[in-house]
């Protein structure tokens, strides 16, 4: 049987009113009738009826989620992330993969479809600042780096910073020769320039000498493309003696081509990556990498959409970082990988 508002109210010894202001948070309600209310809303084992609420609001009660695609793990593994926190609003997730093309970034930005959701946590590619600010509607919060901040709330984190501690963990480490994987040079291609940076600057901080044969170019980020990447690396006679790559699925790929070329990991060729997917802590070794906290990041997306949803008019967030996730005291596994906690 499910109960009503009324039910909890005669349970409660209170008005159907004092139940809602209750069930929606409101907060000027005297401590023990609260409590009254809540001990009720529990025997009963009462949910809102959150149709009915959204109806009233004027809400479908359903927002999007649109990533390039889901064959890439970090965006999977922050897809789930964005559906648990949107939960705990009463929320439904629909999830759209734009492939990274404009013609179908700009369908999600749209709106995928007219009073279809109320709002839009958004990573795009090809999209430009000019794209979005021509588009109008559609609560959205931006994630990634393509899009410039102001167009609207924006979630990132410093890739910059990110890339130039972990090329300088590979220095510490000893290493001389440091190749990077996934150097793209396309206008789709902001994280890899951004991680590219890093990755120089580390070297220049340690008086390394940046040498362009040791910058492999992937022109996707997946396992197929690191592994590629690696051979070429492995050809041109300049072995190097540590990588960085700008995903953990080139990673996983580099890992593979060593592997087969007879090359130990780490003692003849370190390997780092980025974005810590489960994948990299079930490699053979442990995959070091940086670790964005893609927990935090789907949450703070999902409270500034909720923020603008429930009537925010402040000036975008531009940038919006989540602090700092201080890395928590663990053991180092046995075979030296580190995870880099990575959240600004």
């Amino acid at each position: 049987m499910r109960h009503r508002l009324k039910d909890v109210a005669e349970r409660a010894g209170v008005s159907v009113k004092t139940v809602s202001n209750v069930v929606n948070g409101y907060q000027h309600v005297r401590p023990d009738t609260r409590a009254r209310v809540e001990r009720a809303i529990a025997e009963l084992n009462y949910r809102p009826n959150l149709s009915a609420r959204n109806l009233r609001k004027g809400r479908t009660g359903v927002i999007a989620l649109a990533v390039p695609e889901l064959d890439i793990p970090y965006f999977a593994e922050l897809a789930r992330h964005v559906v648990t926190a949107a939960a705990g609003l009463g929320w439904t997730v629909l999830i759209d993969q734009t492939g990274g093309g404009r013609e179908q970034e700009r369908k999600a930005a749209t709106g995928i479809g007219d009073h279809l959701i109320d709002g839009l946590i958004f990573s795009p590619l090809a999209l430009t600042a000019e794209d979005l600010a021509g588009l109008d509607g559609t609560p959205m919060v931006l994630l990634g780096e393509r899009v410039d901040h102001g167009q609207a709330d924006h979630v990132v984190i410093d890739n910059v910073a990110a890339a130039r501690e972990i090329t300088a963990h590979l220095i510490s480490l000893g290493r001389r020769r440091i190749a990077a994987i996934g150097a793209q040079r396309t206008p789709e291609g902001a994280s890899a320039r951004l991680r590219l940076a890093g990755y120089a600057a580390a070297l220049d901080d340690a008086g390394i000498g940046y040498d362009e044969r040791l910058v492999a170019s992937a022109q996707a980020w997946h396992r197929a493309d690191g592994a590629a990447a690696m051979r070429d690396l492995l050809a041109t006679g300049v072995r190097p003696d540590a990588v960085f790559c700008f995903n953990d699925t080139l990673a996983l790929g580099a890992l593979r081509t060593l592997h087969e070329a007879g090359l130990r990991v780490p003692a003849d060729v370190a390997v780092a990556g980025f974005d810590d997917i489960e994948d990299g802590r079930f490699s053979i070794p442990t995959l070091t990498t940086i670790a964005p906290d893609k927990e935090r990041i789907a949450r703070l997306a999902v409270e500034l959409l909720a923020n603008r949803l429930d009537g925010d008019r402040q000036a975008p967030r531009g940038n919006s970082r989540p602090p700092t996730a201080s890395p928590p005291a663990r053991a180092p596994p046995p075979d030296g990988a580190r995870r880099h906690e990575w959240v600004r």
